[in-house]
């Protein structure tokens, strides 16, 4: 026994002691190959995984460094099995390498001969591969690279991709710092800087940062070094405009030379900012829009909260292997399992800042998080228990019960900018009316999202309801309070980008509050507390409290 604050654990998981003088610093060891599962207040879970180790291995941590870390800060024996497991594991990554060779372009490369024949017999990997050139290389064509990446992770050999990128058509792009059109002087934090050198050195990945963190000033970063035409993907036309914003104001690109390519217009120009929506929508069957990808020389490529890329822009990344991909999200968790399409096709994690650590620095708002229980009323109980199984979510997330929580939740903040965010329309409407509030859903114009936008911008709009629509990349830094009334189920991805709509930093340094108004006794409660699981992973803690102690002693009902 050594008294470290760690315990490793033979089925893999490790159960780190917060409390102990140690536990910092082996936090810092262990966070780039251990994934975090859960952070209660006392003991915090990670867990060993091969992607997570592949991705560390990806960064340039070998397995020797891993079981340092864990026999140093292990209070007990570290089982001889696990350490056995982790170094090959490790030594999985690599062995087989893509190359570019001089005389036959790209190639599948062996350290192992062994594993090369080995895979070059499954039938997952039937057409991707071309003619053997010597024992230890087969020949690639070039528009098989990112499927046989994908192949190969999944067959558990997970290839080290060195066959480089090409620069693409050259375009001149510089940070201003020093301020533009008379702006102020700025410079990039300390932690963007470190995750566009983790990405350049990688030449691909995965940079992983908090909700209100200056995820895009990190992609305009990525551009002034790549200097080069550059395609950025984003998740609608108003989180488009607010890149364009943000580059124009950041960087020496003038408006001219930034495209929209969304449902309202087709701009193909030296920077071309388009949306996951027009790109995946169909005609005839076809995607028609995909093309883009193809339509310039692109040096840079661009995904914006990367957690929700869609299978089509998957399925033509893989075509895009030689162009230097940047993929930005808070949040690496896949709601449907994908992570290891994210690892193979736009690259591995090559940074990750804790929301906590970039809070303490002042960079992000601290935030208190408190779910609200509401009882429902007789006759709601008796028509939840009497309905389908699936449509109980639906009535307890949407219970008029909730409506007067709601109202108390906005007084109680009179000075507050305030967001109400649900998921169901019928719900939002009543909330519109209720709180005499206008919405913004899906089928919102974007000239009325931008108009409602700037008034929440300017105070003169306090409250706004929100659909999903606000799930995603609205940058709405003076909002303080954000009130949860129903989700998507139990979208961990979801709740940590909800939370990210009040985490900018207030000019007064004033507390962000995160509310969830959740029917007791239904799977409400269930699916919320799996919609927390991420963000208790980042050390934020939930207060549970009663309907009674936000409205007072009696619950009043809704006609």
């Amino acid at each position: 026994m050594s008294g470290g604050p760690l315990i490793v654990q033979s089925d893999k998981t490790l159960l780190l002691e917060i409390d102990h003088p140690d536990a910092q610093a082996c936090r810092m060891a262990i966070a780039p190959f251990a994934e975090l599962e859960r952070s209660p207040e006392h003991v915090h879970t990670y867990r060993l995984t091969p992607l997570g180790l592949w991705n560390a291995r990806a960064a340039g941590h070998d397995a020797e460094g891993v079981v340092d870390s864990l026999i140093k800060y292990s209070r007990y024996p570290v089982p001889h099995a696990l350490l056995v497991d982790v170094a090959e594991t490790m030594d999985r990554y690599g062995r087989l390498q893509l190359a570019n060779d001089p005389v036959h372009g790209l190639v599948l490369r062996a350290l192992d001969r062994v594993v090369l024949i080995e895979v070059a017999k499954s039938k997952k990997l039937a057409g991707m591969l071309g003619a053997k050139l010597d024992d230890d290389t087969i020949a690639v064509h070039p528009s098989e690279r990112g499927r046989l990446k994908q192949a190969l992770l999944k067959l558990g050999w997970p290839a080290e991709d060195l066959a480089g990128y090409v620069d693409g058509e050259a375009h001149p792009i510089e940070l201003a710092e020093a301020g533009k059109d008379g702006g102020k002087p700025w410079t990039l934090r300390s932690y963007q800087r470190e995750a566009v050198e983790a990405f350049w050195a990688g030449g691909s990945g995965v940079v992983v940062l908090p909700c209100g963190a200056g995820k895009t000033l990190v992609g305009a970063a990525a551009m002034a070094e790549a200097k080069a035409t550059t395609l950025i993907l984003v998740t609608n036309t108003v989180a488009g405009r607010q890149w364009k914003r943000e580059l124009i104001a950041r960087t020496s690109l003038t408006e001219e030379e930034i495209g929209e390519y969304s449902g309202e217009r087709k701009e193909i120009r030296p920077v071309t900012i388009a949306t996951y929506q027009v790109l995946t929508s169909r005609r005839g069957g076809a995607f028609t829009h995909l093309d883009l990808f193809g339509a310039r020389d692109w040096g840079l490529v661009v995904y914006d909260e990367v957690h929700l890329l869609p299978a089509p822009i998957f399925r033509f990344t893989a075509d895009l292997q030689a162009r230097r991909r940047l993929g930005l999200t808070a949040t690496l968790v896949r709601e449907d399992g994908r992570e290891g399409d994210v690892f193979s096709l736009i690259g591995p994690k090559r940074y990750d800042a804790p929301w906590k650590d970039i809070e303490q620095q002042g960079w992000i708002a601290p935030a208190e998080c408190t779910e609200v229980r509401v009882t429902l009323t007789d006759a709601e109980r008796m028509a939840y228990a009497t309905a389908e199984a699936e449509e109980r979510y639906r009535m307890a997330a949407t219970a008029r019960t909730k409506l007067p929580v709601v109202r108390a939740l906005v007084d109680r903040h009179p000075d507050e900018q305030v967001l109400v965010i649900g998921g169901f329309l019928d719900q939002l409407h009543q909330l519109g009316e209720y709180l005499d509030a206008p919405i913004v859903q899906g089928s919102t114009t974007n000239k009325e999202r931008e108009r409602l936008f700037d008034a929440f911008r300017s105070g003169s709009l306090r409250t706004l309801v929100l659909s999903k629509v606000g799930n995603f990349s609205i940058d709405l830094p003076e909002a303080a309070v954000a009130i949860q009334v129903s989700g998507t189920f139990g979208s961990r991805q979801e709740e940590a980008q909800r939370l990210g709509r009040v985490l900018r930093p207030k000019a007064d340094g004033r507390q962000a509050h995160f509310y969830t108004v959740v029917s007791r006794d239904t799977i409400d409660t269930e699916y919320a507390a799996h919609r927390q699981r991420f963000l208790a992973e980042q050390g934020y803690a939930y207060t549970i409290v009663d309907a009674d102690d936000v409205l007072g002693p009696t619950l009043p009902t809704v006609d």
